[in-house]
């Protein structure tokens, strides 16, 4: 029993190297160079803040390798991992700013500083300064669906699918505001001037109460110091939820509308607005109940999909326009029998009769 389980734990040494090789080996479609190298360069020269990997791409890297054959089913059964195993190769992989390419800001100076600060606030002990990867990366990963991807409806996304990469069509009925969102904390103790860190993986965290520098807890009696959050100091990221539902040819006769909701972040942010028919690329993931809700929650979570991509399915208003073929057509309805009732027929074909209902509301649109 021992054997087969751990046969069946990936390895994830060589997995993060498998994501390694194909940032190196893969080729940009210009023929000169390397597309994902490229882009990191991009990101080091202060050009770029997304590292977008098409999982077109993916399938191609891997139909040219045999021992790849699963890689790509992983990366969407598993891609929370894979995403924090891409952005550690890409740190790595990261080459060195281009010469006058941009001039430091407040951050690099700062991340500097903190690098060339000695280990210990004012004693100079042995307690390491630790910085997270996550505080001086200046990119998120996102993954891109290729052009095969199925798009599905959110009423066939299933408990099994937790963890999965899923695509989906709904129509944006609620678009929240843009708010930040902490991803690293960043505290300083009173007594001794150390800067503690700690990473915010959720929605909530238990702050770090007491200072792990030797100074501090050498001290004998006497009141402890205390850690203040620094908020200059401090990693936050923009953050945006919006409800999607699905649309309506796709809610069976007699059922009510499902909806979800979508966690948007970095750059993806913005991207949506109320009414909007959108294709989303995400994680299907759980997301507990807290407080008061989660007594009688018991074992039942909530549902939530953390965006990757977000595709435009219907062109927006300001951005329409009427072509040659189009105003045939519209020639043609103009010149048949009762257009008025057809029109008015048009509105929530799904929903029989209501026509004088229909026709008020056709008016009120041409109006």
């Amino acid at each position: 029993a021992d054997l087969g389980l751990m046969a069946t734990n990936p390895d994830y040494k060589a997995e993060k190297e498998k994501c390694a090789s194909f940032f190196r080996s893969f080729p940009s479609s210009t023929g000169d160079g390397f597309k994902y190298l490229d882009m990191l360069q991009e990101i080091a020269d202060r050009q770029r803040e997304t590292l977008v990997i098409d999982l077109s791409d993916l399938a191609e890297h891997c139909g040219s390798d045999n021992a790849l054959q699963t890689f790509q089913e992983d990366v969407q059964s598993n891609t929370r991992r894979y995403i924090s195993l891409f952005s550690q190769c890409a740190d790595e992989l990261m080459p060195e700013r281009s010469y006058g390419a941009v001039e430091e800001d407040s951050f690099d100076v700062l991340t500097r500083q903190r690098e060339q600060a000695g280990p210990d606030g004012e004693t100079g002990e042995d307690v390491p300064r630790v910085l997270p990867e996550i505080l001086k990366r200046r990119f998120r990963v996102f993954f891109k669906p290729g052009g095969k991807a199925a798009t599905r409806t959110i009423r066939s996304i299933k408990a099994a699918e937790i963890g999965h990469l899923v695509t989906f069509k709904g129509i944006c009925t609620r678009v929240g505001d843009v708010k930040p969102l902490l991803e690293v904390a960043c505290f300083t103790c009173d007594g001794c001037d150390f800067e503690v860190y700690q990473e915010v993986l959720g929605d909530s965290f238990n702050p770090v109460s007491k200072c792990p520098s030797s100074y501090c807890n050498s001290r004998r009696g006497g009141a402890q110091p205390q850690l203040f959050l620094e908020t200059r100091a401090s990693k936050f990221i923009k953050y945006q939820e919006v409800k999607v539902q699905e649309i309506s040819e796709d809610v069976p006769v007699g059922h009510i509308p499902r909806s979800l909701t979508i966690q948007v972040k970095g750059d993806l942010t913005r991207s949506m607005g109320p009414g909007d028919v959108v294709s989303i690329t995400g994680i299907f993931l759980p997301k507990p109940f807290t407080g008061f809700k989660a007594m009688h929650a018991g074992l039942v979570a909530n549902t939530y999909v953390e965006a990757m991509a977000v595709t435009q399915c219907k062109t927006r208003y300001s951005d329409f326009t009427v072509s040659s073929e189009d105003m045939k057509k519209l020639k043609q309805h103009r010149k048949g029998a009762d257009i008025y009732g057809r029109l008015a027929q048009s509105i929530a074909p799904e929903i029989f009769g209501h026509a004088d209902i229909k026709k008020a509301l056709l008016l009120c649109f041409a109006a």
